[in-house]
């Protein structure tokens, strides 16, 4: 292994206390070169995520939880096709956060992704998450008007300690998911503004993507200062040790790629799994099973 991502200080965030998204480059390289070296490194990854994803199954004592937050046309969806498409398919399970349903609003804000955690054995991604909701929602708290929350009447009720309460539940949830064994690894896919225009604009003008594209969008993206607030508000709250963010630079999606997948890679790694033992009186069986094969006529 070159060196850990994990590990790296430019991406790595477990204490928020200082932390200002705005310092943080989008085109930060890393130690990452050129384009054919990155789609090399990606496909070894993509080998070796699949044999440690077959012991993560057989294990059955963990769990791995890939959250991934973004500014539209950061690259959510082909980071995770590239990274995952070498897993087998039965250990895997990829979520998208859309607009709330109406049984959705109907419970808390978490509710909605917690019963969509993997279970033990599976990779699970969340192509947004709970995190919409220190984020979008507070950029239109509007929606949160939309919630029926008791003593939420106003925007006015959606104070500071409401941003807080909210931070706390999440960092809370996150520790009890660890303390069972769910290995979260949380990826802000950092994208910087002109290179979203561009992307855009790509959208736009090629026909093959132009179906990607909304007018929405360039709605959103007049909030870019806002949304920008929104995102170091919550990794300044929700990084921890148990569960930091890792702020990936996503001008170039090969490098985005590419490092998701070693962390995917590393985590997976540090679990230093192994395939179960069987005990005396199952080898037994199995002597008698092969013996009966061999026998066959």
């Amino acid at each position: 292994m070159k060196q850990s991502i994990k590990k790296n200080s430019k991406i790595r965030v477990t204490d928020g206390k200082d932390f200002r998204l705005n310092k943080i480059k989008t085109n930060e390289r890393l130690y990452f070169k050129d384009e054919a070296s990155l789609k090399k490194e990606l496909d070894q990854h993509k080998e070796k995520i699949s044999s440690l994803q077959e012991r993560l199954y057989a294990n059955d004592s963990h769990s791995v939880l890939i959250v991934l937050q973004a500014i539209d046309a950061a690259g959510k969806d082909s980071c995770i096709k590239h990274v995952l498409s070498g897993v087998n398919p039965q250990g895997c399970q990829v979520v998208s956060f859309k607009q709330p349903s109406k049984e959705e609003l109907d419970h808390d804000f978490i509710w909605r992704t917690y019963k969509q955690l993997p279970e033990r054995g599976k990779i699970g991604v969340f192509n947004r998450s709970y995190y919409e909701e220190v984020l979008v929602c507070k950029v239109h708290p509007e929606y949160i008007l939309g919630q029926n929350i008791p003593g939420i009447e106003s925007k006015e009720d959606i104070d500071k300690k409401f941003w807080e309460n909210r931070y706390r539940a999440i960092n809370e949830m996150e520790r009890h998911l660890v303390k069972n064994g769910t290995v979260i690894i949380k990826v802000f896919l950092h994208l910087g503004k002109d290179e979203q225009k561009k992307r855009f604009l790509e959208r736009i003008d090629n026909p093959k993507k132009q179906w990607k594209f909304s007018f929405a969008d360039l709605k959103e993206r007049a909030l870019w200062d806002h949304y920008q607030e929104a995102y170091t508000d919550m990794i300044k709250a929700t990084s921890t040790k148990h569960a930091p963010w890792y702020v990936v630079p996503a001008d170039d999606q090969w490098v985005s790629r590419a490092i998701v997948g070693r962390l995917l890679l590393e985590h997976l790694e540090e679990l230093d799994l192994s395939y179960p033992e069987i005990n005396d009186e199952a080898k037994t069986s199995l002597l008698e099973a092969r013996k009966l094969l061999l026998n066959e006529k």
